[in-house]
């Protein structure tokens, strides 16, 4: 049974493939709800300089560290947390690790969302050199590279869910291809979206987000 609390966290997953404006969306849902930030490469570029992408060593204190920033969310006075996650649909491991997190906030009889991003692969490779993108992201700052990884992971797994969610009254999916990643003001649309996943979601489980 969840527990409750005088304050429901919330705990917004923002999922796409490499590049598709996955931090820039939630940096500005952030900025509009109040809610903290966790991009998946503020913990990838902590372990990279220790250990190998994928390996086990790697693959453990990513995941590790994510949940207990998590879990300390979850436990605080903060609204809650937007995490932008990777996810690739046709691996049921990382479909478990995102309920996993999920748990941490629902046990707590918080509220979990999902807003799934896409784009083209074209836009996706432009959006991968832009500068706002490099100054965040260390490890992508050698250009050739990060291309290669990206298509690499195109190539590799399945990063949309192909409508798969679209029923799910809690979950939504946008096509970003023709929002740049630096103008601000059409991420918000983004989160005037999520508003339609509030009225979608059931009365008893559905919590609005802070100042949406």
């Amino acid at each position: 049974m969840p527990v409750a609390t005088a304050k429901t966290p919330t705990l917004l997953f923002v999922i796409g493939p490499p590049a598709v404006g996955k931090m820039t969306v939630g940096a500005e849902i952030a900025r509009r709800t109040g809610l903290r930030l966790l991009h998946n490469h503020q913990t990838v570029d902590l372990v990279l300089p220790y250990f190998a992408f994928g390996s086990p060593p790697y693959s453990r204190l990513v995941g590790e560290f994510r949940r207990r920033i998590l879990e300390e969310v979850a436990a605080s006075d903060l609204p809650g947390i937007v995490f932008t996650f990777v996810q690739a649909f046709d691996h049921a491991s990382d479909a478990a690790s995102l309920e996993d997190f999920a748990k941490i906030f629902r046990d707590r009889g918080g509220s979990v969302f999902y807003l799934e991003l896409e784009a083209t692969l074209e836009e996706r490779l432009r959006r991968n050199e832009t500068p706002a993108r490099l100054a965040a992201k260390p490890f992508k700052r050698d250009l050739a590279e990060s291309r290669e990884q990206l298509m690499d992971l195109d190539a590799k797994y399945q990063l949309n869910s192909r409508g798969e969610f679209d029923a799910r009254p809690e979950y939504l999916r946008l096509d970003t291809t023709t929002m740049s990643p630096e103008e601000s003001p059409r991420a918000r649309l983004n989160v005037l979206a999520l508003r339609r996943i509030q009225h979608r979601a059931p009365t008893k489980e559905a919590r609005r987000l802070p100042n949406v």
